[in-house]
C-alpha cells in the first residue's frame, strides 16, 4: 500500500526523506509512503527538496507563500504533513502565539484536512508550542484537528532518546481520520544516546563533500575559543577580561558553545548571530553546514542549495530525518496491524475541555 504524501511548510524535505527511507512489509503486504506535491515559500529551501526529494518531477514543489497557494487544485492525497512555522512559538523568538504573524498559519494545514480527508497526518512544531499564549495555542490547534474528524496524538518527542546525536525537542501531532479502525501509539524511544563526536566522525567526512566549507573565524573568536572547554560556553569559560561579552539580561547559554564529545550535540538552530553556529569540542572554529547536517541526520549526499547562510537556516529549520522515519514507521505499522514497542504521551490534554477559536487560511 503507497499513501500519496502531500506537505505544507515543507522545507528542504527532513519529513520527507524520513518518509522515502520508512517502510513496512508483512506476508500479506507492503506499506510505504510516496511524495505527491509539497508548499513552501523558501527558493533555495525548495530547490533544496527538489533535487534530494523529487528530482523527476521539480514541478510538483509549489514555491509560493502559503497564504497566495490555491489549495482547491493540488491533487488528492492519502497522507499529509506539515511543519507549520514556529517563529511564533519558539522560545528563543518573541514568543507571540496566536498574537503573532505565523502562529495562526496552522489553519491552512487545517483546511487541507477538511478538503482532501487524507487517512492521516502529522503535524510538527516546536517543544514551546506547549506554552504559547499559556497554553490556549496547543488546545487551540489540538481542537481543531479533533474537529476536522480526526483522532489526535500529541507528543512531546526528545530525539535524542531515539538515537538521534542531538537534544532536539519538537511536539509531533499524529491524526488518524476517526472513522478508520487505525490506533497511534508514540513509538518508544530506545534511550540510547549517540554522541556528537560518533556522527561526525564515524565514517569521516569526505574531504569533498558538499556543504562542507569552513567558516573564516575572526582572531577574537578563535582566542575565546582557545578559553573554552568542552560543554563550556562565553558565559561559563573562564574568560580573561578583553574577552567576555558584553551582555545585560539573559545570557543564552549556546552563545559560543562548544559541544561535548561524549554527548549529543546541543539544538542546532537556523539563525542567530555570532556565537550561535555550534562549535567543535577541539578545533576552535564552527562546525561546518555538513557537520551539523550530520547532526541532523542528513545523509552525505543530501546536498543543500543556496549560500552558506541560507543552508544553515535550511538545516536548523528541519526535523531530523531519521526521526521523522521513525515515527512514520510507527504510522506504517499501525495501519498494517503489526504490534511495536510503544510509550503514553507525555502531552496529556483532553481535546473536549479546548475551545474552538475560528482561525480560517485566507
Amino acid at each position: 500500500m503507497q499513501f500519496r504524501l502531500g506537505e505544507l511548510f515543507c522545507g528542504p524535505g527532513g519529513i520527507a526523506w524520513g518518509a522515502k527511507q520508512a517502510k513496512v512489509v508483512t506476508e500479506e503486504a507492503s506499506y510505504a509512503i510516496q511524495h505527491v506535491w509539497a508548499n513552501d515559500f523558501d527558493r533555495d529551501t525548495c530547490e533544496t527538496y527538489r533535487k534530494n526529494i523529487c528530482p523527476e518531477r521539480p514541478q510538483s514543489v509549489i514555491c509560493k507563500d502559503v497564504r497566495k497557494l490555491n489549495l482547491e487544485q493540488l491533487d488528492p492525497i492519502d497522507a499529509f504533513a506539515f511543519g507549520f512555522p514556529c517563529n511564533d512559538f519558539s522560545v528563543v523568538g518573541e514568543q507571540k502565539g496566536m498574537d503573532g504573524v505565523y502562529g495562526p498559519l496552522y489553519a491552512y494545514g487545517v483546511e487541507v484536512l477538511k478538503r482532501y480527508r487524507p487517512q492521516w497526518f502529522l503535524a510538527e512544531n516546536v517543544g514551546g508550542l506547549r506554552n504559547a499564549n499559556d497554553g490556549a495555542a496547543l488546545a487551540q490547534i489540538l481542537s481543531a484537528f479533533n474537529h476536522a474528524g480526526y483522532q489526535i496524538y500529541p507528543h512531546l518527542y526528545k530525539f535524542e532518546e531515539y538515537g538521534i546525536p542531538q537534544a532536539r525537542h519538537r511536539i509531533i501531532i499524529v491524526g488518524i481520520r476517526n472513522d478508520l479502525p487505525i490506533q497511534f501509539r508514540v513509538p518508544k524511544a530506545s534511550r540510547v544516546m549517540k554522541t556528537c563526536r560518533e556522527a561526525i566522525e564515524n565514517p569521516p567526512i569526505p574531504p569533498d563533500a558538499a556543504n562542507h566549507e569552513l567558516t573564516a573565524q575572526a582572531p577574537q573568536v578563535v582566542e575565546r575559543l582557545q578559553y573554552i572547554e568542552p560543554g563550556e560556553n562565553a558565559f561559563t569559560a573562564n574568560l580573561p577580561e578583553h574577552l567576555r561579552l558584553n551582555v545585560r539580561g539573559a545570557k543564552i547559554s549556546q552563545i559560543y558553545r562548544r559541544l561535548d564529545p561524549d554527548r549529543p550535540s546541543y539544538t542546532v538552530t537556523g539563525s542567530g548571530g555570532g556565537g550561535t553556529h555550534v562549535y567543535h569540542w577541539s578545533e576552535n572554529r564552527a562546525l561546518t553546514n555538513r557537520e551539523r547536517s550530520r547532526l541532523q541526520t542528513f545523509p552525505d549526499d543530501f546536498v543543500f542549495q543556496g549560500s552558506k547562510e541560507s543552508v544553515r537556516k535550511q538545516i536548523g529549520m528541519a526535523l531530523p530525518p531519521e526521526g521523522a522515519r521513525i515515527i512514520f514507521e510507527a504510522v506504517l505499522k499501525s495501519f498494517a496491524g503489526v504490534e511495536y514497542a510503544w510509550e503514553p504521551t507525555n502531552i496529556a490534554l483532553s481535546v473536549q475541555d479546548c475551545p474552538i477559536v475560528a482561525v480560517e487560511a485566507r
